[in-house]
């Protein structure tokens, strides 16, 4: 009860307030449970009769006032101070009019038996405190998921086919909610009897429970890398923070678009992360169809985050907040999202307050990026580098979500080290691991392959049951993801070789004064376009026979119009700095781009390109040659498990 005094009435000038006789202002959603015989309560006449008058003291408590203690006639609607004067075991209540006209009100708020969200059971009634995260009108009742302290549930309100019920509730809204529990297509369901907006102390308190509750459960459980890696031990500790994000984001309803570069490495490091995400969404939820909704997996072939990229994910998340009630989403970059070229689209997610978290291994801008982001991993950031791969990263970051599992993507680092032509010297130990479950070095190259190939042909489309059978997470049929690999491996080699074929007679060779070898070819006039592989694949495999022919430092440049890709091996380029340099000494180039230490892409003004590519040879020449960053340290760490 609460003892405040809310207008009294009669009062008399000179008698204690506190003397007075108390009558008693049931909230609405007040039962049976809240009142007591002898007890005073305002009331509402609901109804006329013979032999008395109906009144209601809340919206479910009603009895009646017998002819016999009426000394005024009423009418429906009228109000008047009654005494409780019997409450039978039938259920019927008895009330007398309570006739002083000196006291104080109380008013008397409900206080059930709350329920947490894990405690609902099917055909039994309950009520619940919590946060609104989204609020969907369908074409019958108001659909309100409401979060708790363990769980997320939907709660179903009709006032009549598609119109909204509780209008003035919104999300973020802190609610109670009482009703029945139903199973709904094999998922628990709140049939809204009452909701109310929650305010004042029982507010604060409820917010408070939640935030404490959504912190804990949001700490990733404690788990050990999948192999010993001095180096990861860092990264390792990052990855925690954006795991908490993550979880917490789910705990509270809130949508994850996950954007990933379309490469082996990106998908490596995204179907993991998604897989983790969906288990967990599910199991937050109980509902097997949430994560369809609350989890999106967006390829980008640029590798950093284009501005059309980044309309088009505003745009649709948006639409979704309009038509869905969600909550705007959270971004995960993958795999991109490290540098200034990210800045802009950023900066459009900003006017929206779209937080933004990102995985990456690519020389990042720190100063430039991270006062837009909220969390932030990059090997860069602990003086490490590109060596270790997205995938690597994210594999990781996908156990600590959901560790379970674990078991299914042992593999998945070795296959993002194929991918991405990691140097680490972890490679090794991830390599073994992969063995141990059953993929030797062959197959964990095939596997890289077989993605590439798909990306490629999938364009802007995330093919999840594709990608998963292809890489082998999330999946059933072992022998399918075989039978996919190989055949999808063996076309990306056939579609090389053509390709191959068609431009290895227009290369032209160069030495560098460093003793580097340089090649170059214009892939606009002397290669495939619009096939398999792409400008950037085709420049690597040519890369890569070349250093496999001559076994000393190469660089390859392919370029087109308006663009340029660089492979490097043993030579130490810094790609970035490179890019940095360019833009401001080729005047009127429009330089841009990024990438690693010995791989990265280029774009200028394609008036501007013979100056361009002159100007970026002219760097080569004077890069430091480094026997770390050859493919023959690669060589050595598999040759090794031979």
């Amino acid at each position: 009860m609460n003892t405040e005094n809310t207008g009294d009435t009669g009062s008399h000038p000179n008698s204690d307030a506190s003397s007075r006789p108390v009558v008693y202002d049931l909230a609405p959603d007040c039962t049976s449970d809240d009142i007591e015989t002898g007890a005073n309560y305002h009331a509402v006449v609901n109804g006329v009769v013979d032999y008395g008058i109906f009144v209601d003291i809340s919206d479910t408590v009603s009895g009646l006032v017998h002819e016999s203690n009426l000394t005024r006639t009423y009418e429906e609607g009228d109000r008047l101070t009654v005494t409780l004067s019997e409450f039978r075991s039938d259920g019927d209540i008895a009330f007398d009019v309570f006739d002083e006209t000196a006291y104080r009100t109380v008013v008397v708020e409900h206080e059930p038996t709350l329920a947490t969200i894990e405690q609902l059971t099917p055909g039994e009634e309950a009520t619940i405190r919590g946060r609104v995260t989204q609020i969907k009108q369908t074409g019958g009742p108001t659909l309100f998921h409401v979060a708790g302290e363990t769980g997320i549930i939907s709660a179903a309100a009709f006032k009549n086919a598609g119109v909204r019920a509780f209008p003035a509730i919104t999300v973020d809204d802190l609610v109670q909610v009482s009703g029945n529990i139903e199973s709904h297509e094999g998922t628990r369901q709140l049939e809204v009897d009452s909701m109310r907006k929650l305010d004042g102390e029982t507010a604060e308190e409820v917010r408070e429970s939640l935030t404490t509750s959504i912190a804990t459960r949001a700490t990733p459980p404690d788990i050990d890398p999948l192999i010993e890696w001095p180096a990861f031990e860092p990264v390792f500790d990052d990855l925690r923070e954006i795991a908490t994000l993550l979880r917490q984001m789910v705990l509270s309803g809130r949508p994850i678009r996950i954007r990933h570069h379309a490469d082996g490495d990106g998908m490596c490091a995204a179907v993991p992360v998604q897989y983790a995400l969906e288990r967990y969404i599910e199991s937050v939820h109980d509902d097997t169809d949430a994560p369809r909704h609350l989890v999106k997996r967006l390829p980008s072939k640029a590798p950093y985050y284009e501005m059309e990229d980044a309309t088009r994910d505003l745009n649709f998340a948006l639409e979704g907040s309009a038509r869905h009630g969600q909550q705007l989403p959270l971004l995960l970059m993958l795999d991109n999202g490290s540098t200034e070229e990210d800045v802009p689209a950023y900066e459009n997610l900003a006017h929206y307050d779209v937080p933004i978290a990102v995985v990456d291994h690519h020389h990042p801008d720190p100063e430039a990026v991270e006062p837009l982001l909220d969390a932030h991993v990059n090997p860069y950031l602990h003086d490490e580098d590109y060596r270790i791969t997205t995938g690597m990263m994210c594999v990781e970051l996908a156990r600590m979500i959901d560790p379970t599992i674990t078991d299914e993507v042992r593999h998945v680092p070795a296959v993002a080290g194929f991918a991405d032509r990691s140097k680490a010297n972890a490679m090794a130990q991830f390599i073994s691991l992969a063995e141990s479950e059953g993929y030797d070095s062959n197959r964990l190259q095939n596997v890289g392959e077989a993605l590439d190939y798909t990306a490629h042909w999938l364009r802007y489309s995330d093919g999840q049951s594709l990608v998963n059978d292809v890489l082998n997470v999330g999946g059933t049929d072992t022998d399918r993801h075989t039978q996919l690999v190989d055949f999808l491996s063996t076309r990306a080699e056939r579609d090389v070789e053509r390709q191959l074929d068609a431009a290895m007679q227009h290369l032209t060779h160069e030495r560098l004064n460093s003793g580097a070898h340089l090649y170059r070819i214009d892939l606009d006039e002397w290669a495939h376009r619009f096939t398999y592989p792409a400008p950037g694949k085709t420049t690597g495999k040519i890369h890569d026979r070349q250093v496999t022919e001559r076994g000393e430092p190469v660089i390859t440049i392919g370029y087109g119009p308006d663009f340029a890709v660089l492979r490097s091996d043993g030579v130490r380029l810094d790609i970035p700095r490179m890019v940095s340099e360019l833009n401001q000494e080729v005047v009127g180039g429009g330089v841009s781009g990024g990438g690693h230490l010995v791989v990265g892409s280029i774009k200028f003004v394609e008036g501007m390109r013979e100056a361009v590519i002159d100007r970026l040879v002219d760097k080569m020449a004077e890069a430091e040659l480094d026997a770390a960053l050859s493919s023959q340290a690669m060589a050595d760490v598999t040759a090794g498990l031979d």
